[in-house]
């Protein structure tokens, strides 16, 4: 079985999509519409844009999801899933891979999610940090008997967790961690405490967005970052994908279900290489690939 797995915020880089539009008209197409979306020209900053230019939130989300899905669809014929996922942000290209979203709507709940997680960093200042060599179950424990917020966020692969929350608490976290073995701890270059319940407002605001936005029935499952399991229903669909800001991205979890449910053969779609990486991390011997570009 085939699946299709598409990265998350981080995975950016400069002149990203260029051979996309250079050598396809429906990706040209895309990029027009998306410019005409948004409001601003975001493919002459993913071609042009220096690595500050694209680290921005309300650019880096959208270039992200653009780069991955446009991707997707001038593969052709060759794209054919059994099942679909995203890390965090990734999850609205796997949705539209899968057909459960239309490549517009998705756009536009992507383009509001930035926007209102970058509003909801600027109302709690808070951080991340990733966690290398403990046990998910240590850094967990560790995370409870924190005074303030901090959380498990994201379940990267075996041995490596990034936890979420504000300053104070995640500096304390990491002092912990470090006590209980971690090889390392290290506070991440990040706008805020994504995936924690500081996302709130941000979860509030893409929830409306979301209830009002058409969710079809999808080609193949899709393996949410919630529940890490394979969903098929639109409304489960749009209640995991509500709840995704302020919930932990299981994405170790989920690579494990997915193999579990018969994955054979892996193919990373956008920029980068970070998933494949973390799924060897999983399982050394599965066969992933990665695709960038044409």
């Amino acid at each position: 079985m085939k699946a299709y797995i598409f990265p998350g915020q981080g995975a950016q880089f400069t002149g990203m999509g260029q051979d996309l539009y250079n050598s396809s008209e429906e990706a040209r197409t895309l990029f027009h519409q998306a410019n005409d979306i948004l409001g601003f020209d975001i493919a002459k900053i993913m071609f042009e844009g220096t690595a500050e230019d694209l680290k921005e939130t309300k650019v880096t989300q959208p270039a992200i999801f653009l780069h991955s899905v446009i991707l997707s669809k001038v593969l052709g014929d060759s794209f054919q899933p059994d099942m679909v996922a995203g890390h965090s942000l990734g999850e609205f290209s796997a949705l539209v891979a899968n057909g459960t979203l239309e490549f517009e709507d998705a756009l536009r709940l992507v383009h509001k999610r930035a926007l209102a997680m970058q509003e909801a960093c600027e109302i709690n200042p808070s951080t991340m940090a990733a966690v290398l060599g403990l046990e998910d179950d240590v850094v967990e424990e560790v995370c409870k008997n924190i005074d303030g917020v901090v959380v498990p966020a994201n379940y990267n692969c075996p041995g490596q967790l990034v936890i979420s929350g504000s300053h104070e608490a995640v500096e304390k976290a990491c002092e912990a961690l470090k006590e209980k073995g971690a090889k390392r701890a290290l506070l991440l270059p990040v706008g805020g405490a994504f995936h924690s319940p500081l996302m709130e407002p941000a979860r509030e605001k893409l929830a409306k967005a979301i209830e009002s936005t058409r969710f079809n029935t999808p080609k193949c499952p899709v393996y949410q970052n919630v529940t890490t399991t394979a969903v098929s229903d639109p409304e489960d669909i749009k209640t995991n994908l509500m709840k995704q800001l302020t919930a932990p991205v299981k994405w170790t979890q989920t690579m494990k279900q997915m193999l579990a449910d018969g994955a054979t053969d892996f193919t990373e779609v956008g920029p980068g290489k970070v998933l494949q990486g973390l799924l060897r991390k999983v399982d050394r011997q599965v066969n992933a690939e990665s695709i960038s570009g044409l």
